[in-house]
């Protein structure tokens, strides 16, 4: 049977590090047996940055939603828009930059998950913690 979620049943997220949330599609949050495939939305607002980072096995996919931004890649800086496809290799490090004064968002797709994320410079990460729920008025 087909599952159709809204979006205010998907787990929300806020991030530790700066402004950016994150709305989980298809992960261990969200209940669908999907095990070769991980999804979800992340949002930039002006000035947030990822930490440099990279993934062990998973290829990582990233389809831009709205707005631009800066995605990195093995030090190589490209300008990503709307309706770009990104593509990271597993191994490869990378991060992303909201330079604008918009939302930069985007999709991001992994196959397979990835066995583990590693930091590239310590104490530098990106951790997430559950966005209060949102009241209805």
């Amino acid at each position: 049977m087909a599952r159709v979620f809204a979006e205010h049943e998907l787990p929300r997220f806020r991030s530790l590090r700066d402004t950016r949330d994150r709305l989980d599609l298809v992960t261990e949050n969200v209940p669908v047996a999907a095990e070769r495939i991980r999804a979800d939305r992340i949002v930039y607002h002006p000035g947030d940055t990822a930490a440099a980072h990279y993934h062990v096995g998973g290829l990582h996919v990233f389809y831009v939603l709205r707005g631009s931004g800066i995605a990195c890649v093995e030090g190589t800086r490209t300008r990503v828009r709307a309706g770009a496809v990104h593509i990271v290799e597993p191994g490869q490090v990378h991060w992303f930059e909201n330079d604008t004064q918009e939302e930069f968002a985007f999709v991001e797709l992994w196959a397979p998950p990835p066995e583990d994320t590693i930091w590239v410079e310590t104490g530098d990460v990106c951790t997430w913690k559950p966005a209060a729920a949102e009241v209805v008025g």
